[in-house]
This record gives C-alpha cells, structure tokens and sequence, in this order.
C-alpha cells in the first residue's frame, strides 16, 4: 500500500513539474517575442515609435500576438511584459508579466491578432500599474503615440498623457487608443519564470532579480533603440 502510495505521490510530481517546466517555456517564448516585436516595429524608423520616447520613458509594456476575434463587441486581451526605464542611466529592468483585457478596440476589426505596445511617460504612469489593477483612461490618462523618427509634432500629446499606445497589425503599425482596458500583475507567471515569489514591483523598481538570458535580450533589444 505504501508502495504504491509513494508511486501515485512520485507521479504527480513529476507531472507538476513537467506542467511547471512546459510554463515557464512559454514564458520565455513571450519575451523573446516581445523583443522581436520591437525589433520589428524599430526596423523602419519613418514609421517606428520616436526613439525621444524611449530615451526618457520610465516604462515599456509589450503584448505581442494578442488574439482578439471581433474586438467590435470588446472584452478581449491578452498576456505580455513590462520592463521599467530609467532615464537618468539609461538601463532597463528585468521584464515583469502581465495581462491586458477589456476595452472596446473596434478599430482593429478584420485582423486575426495585433501586437500592442505601451510607452509609459510618467513615474505616476509606471506606479499605477503596480497597483492590483489599473483601468487606461479612468485611473491614468493614455493616448495614441505619435510615429516617425522625432516625437515633436506630437508634443501637446506627449505633455497630456502618461502612457502612449500602439499597435501593429498585418504590417500596419499606428498610434491606437486603449481607453477602458485594464492591465494587471500577473504573479503566477513572475513565479514561474524566476523560480521564486515576486511582485512586479520586486522586478521594476526594487531590482530584486537578475535577468534572464531571454530578458537580458530584450534588454539589449531594448537599449539598442534608446541609446544615451
């Protein structure tokens, strides 16, 4: 009996670390993605994100292939990360996940899936989304982002909001308006991907964690564009 209590005991734990193995692997699959996505998005600086913005943003949030079905009826989402900035030395934080939903994007009708990406102005900007969960447009102030080598033509945006997003979809990338989505931490995939129980605000702005080899890459990816 005993026997077989231990076999039955033995099987469900290599199974939970099999389940726990096969997440984290997914995990490091979205943060390569999101460095590709920037790579993508930076490979044509005419129509990229302004390289001023991510020299002096606190914060970068990347959701690369969110699947959104018919986005006209809302309530879609989708997981990425977030790596925080510092525009004083010009280094960037270990990546932090989380997960984006809700909000109606009827622009996006008649794509299968869209990357966004989120360029956060502000330190408020960046210390609401550490909160539980933070709603864009109600609780911090989010507006479509100017494209194009320099961000001058949109500096009256720039000067009204905390966060700026954009999209990209089948090869067309624009400023796009997130109002009414909400973003949150989530803490099970922090855990699995480090090996240890962290907040998102251990990983942005406590710096308790080393990157990762997929993280120092988005990192790299991510200093390439916002050099000082």
């Amino acid at each position: 009996m005993k026997i077989k209590f231990f076999s039955v005991l033995i099987s469900f734990l290599c199974c939970f670390l099999f389940s726990v193995s096969c997440f984290a692997g997914k995990l490091e699959d979205r943060v390569e993605n999101s460095a590709d996505v920037i790579n993508e998005i930076m490979g044509i600086p005419e129509k990229g994100i302004p390289s001023d913005l991510l020299k002096c943003c606190r914060a970068v949030a990347i959701f690369p292939n969110v699947l959104k079905g018919a986005f006209i009826f809302g309530a879609k989402g989708g997981k990425g990360i977030i790596c925080a900035h510092d525009p004083g030395t010009g280094t960037w934080s270990a990546p932090a996940f989380f997960t984006i939903g809700g909000g109606s994007w009827g622009l996006q009708i008649g794509a299968e899936s869209i990357d966004l990406v989120l360029v956060i102005m502000s330190k408020r900007g960046l210390d609401s989304l550490l909160t539980s969960k933070v709603k864009l447009g109600g609780d911090v102030g989010i507006a479509a982002g100017p494209v194009g080598r320099r961000a001058e033509a949109g500096m009256d945006i720039l000067l009204k909001a905390e966060i700026l997003s954009y999209s990209r979809s089948k090869g067309l990338f624009a400023g796009f308006s997130l109002e009414g989505a909400t973003i949150f931490q989530n803490q099970d995939a922090n855990r699995a991907f480090y090996g240890k129980e962290l907040s998102a605000r251990d990983i942005l702005i406590d710096k308790k964690i080393e990157p990762t080899l997929p993280g120092q890459k988005l990192i790299n990816t991510l200093q390439k564009y916002s050099p000082q």
